[in-house]
């Protein structure tokens, strides 16, 4: 509820989303996430930054701090609130603000209803990033009690071992693995979720690695399977057509989303299949 009258008064400064200017902006820096989630679609805000074109610093100032930042130039500050303005008018989302290109004002109940509607969207921002964290985590913990109950041990913090000299039988998590970009002229490190030395491996063998994914909705997921695709790309540009790299799945992915990671060379094991994670040789 504090949500949605906080949306309220951000609806009622801007005139009902008819006057996003910069001056209310200016005069209301706390409203940026708000005005975010006003749009169709809603913006992330490293997305708001690359369409409008502004300061990262600008925009990062308005959402964390809720000000404007002290030390930017007046004249390139009010030509970027006019960017992010213009973004925000465009994008405002019809579906839910039903009054704009009409005529007649909108009444209480559309106010209301509106109001409740980006609220949601703001109460989901700051969840589903919480969610993903928790799920993760308790994914990890299922591969962690599957594979020490076929005698493999996880490897110690203090154990500086390079991720392709991990003793047979043994598994980490969250482990930085070096790729090779732009041709090989640059070294960066990725970071692994999982990753598992089979219990058989040859001297020199690389291990199986493992992405944790879980989703309650079908939202973002063309995003993360080009990410995932990148990965693996990388991998075996620098390690070979050898490299195995997979994902644990937790919740809904359809055939879309599988097909695409199939087409790249990426397999899967479904959470409530773990034990099918003995077909990689595990």
């Amino acid at each position: 509820m504090q949500t949605t009258r906080d949306v309220e008064s951000a609806l009622h400064v801007t005139g009902n989303m008819t006057a996003v200017t910069p001056a209310v902006i200016c005069d209301h820096p706390d409203i940026l996430p708000t005005l975010r989630m006003s749009t169709c679609p809603p913006l992330a805000v490293d997305r708001l930054i690359g369409l409008s074109g502004v300061s990262s610093n600008l925009v990062k100032s308005l959402e964390l701090r809720k000000k404007l930042p002290s030390k930017m130039n007046s004249g390139l500050l009010d030509e970027d609130l006019h960017r992010i303005a213009a973004i925000i008018v465009k994008m405002a989302d019809p579906d839910i603000f039903v009054w704009l290109g009409r005529k007649t004002q909108p009444d209480n109940d559309e106010i209301h209803r509106a109001a409740t509607i980006v609220a949601d969207r703001l109460c989901g921002a700051v969840a589903n990033p919480i969610i993903r964290n928790a799920q993760e985590k308790r994914q990890l913990a299922a591969i962690k009690s599957w594979l020490e109950a076929r005698g493999y041990r996880q490897l110690q913090n203090g154990e500086a071992v390079r991720f392709d000299s991990m003793p047979p039988g043994t598994f980490t998590f969250r482990m930085n693995v070096p790729v090779d970009l732009e041709g090989g002229v640059k070294r960066v490190n990725i970071p692994v979720d999982a990753v598992v030395m089979p219990g058989k491996s040859k001297k020199g063998a690389l291990p199986v690695f493992f992405e944790a994914k879980s989703t309650g909705d079908f939202t973002n997921t063309n995003k993360r399977r080009k990410e995932e695709a990148m990965k693996m790309s990388q991998l075996r540009s620098t390690y070979g057509r050898n490299v195995r790299f997979n994902l644990f799945l937790c919740g809904y992915f359809d055939s879309g989303y599988l097909g695409y990671e199939a087409a790249e060379g990426i397999d899967w094991v479904w959470e409530h299949r773990i034990d099918d994670m003995a077909l990689f040789g595990i």
